[in-house]
């Protein structure tokens, strides 16, 4: 089963870090284009809650519900239950390192089906995508949090 690890700090606090995280525009945000993020329903971070969206891809709808678990204060897990992969595990993790800096840790945990969308999901999915997306992630929290803690 394919893991894919990345980590990054930030010049923001863990409660900072936990409320970018924690609000429903978050997934659009952290979305690189070209791709697009369709919200269909997306309930408010807690143990359980349901996310369900499509990434346009150009013309190619992955369409995807997850669920929250373990949802804390430092970080919380999504996992696909309806969606292109087989499987998809993404735990977010938030780590205070001083009390203006904490890093991010990315872990993911997925699978590819054996159908058409497994071809899909391993061309979307590859290293050097998953490199670009969290590359892409880091920039995308770095200039929120920098602008949230401008205008405090």
């Amino acid at each position: 089963m394919p893991i894919f690890d990345y980590s990054f700090t930030v010049a923001a606090p863990l409660t900072a870090v936990r409320d970018f995280h924690r609000d429903t525009s978050a997934l659009r945000r952290l979305t690189p284009p070209p791709t697009i993020v369709q919200l269909h329903a997306i309930e408010p971070m807690a143990e359980g809650s349901v996310s369900k969206f499509t990434l346009w891809v150009g013309p190619l709808p992955l369409r995807w519900t997850a669920v929250h678990r373990n949802v804390s204060d430092t970080g919380f897990t999504d996992i696909q239950v309806a969606g292109p992969a087989k499987k998809w595990e993404h735990t977010h993790s938030f780590v205070p390192i001083s009390a203006g800096v904490t890093e991010i840790r990315e872990h993911i945990e997925y699978e590819h089906r054996s159908d058409l969308w497994g071809l899909v999901t391993r061309l979307l999915f590859s290293w050097p995508n998953l490199r670009f997306m969290f590359g892409y992630r880091k920039w995308a929290t770095r200039r929120a949090l920098m602008r949230s803690s401008a205008s405090e």
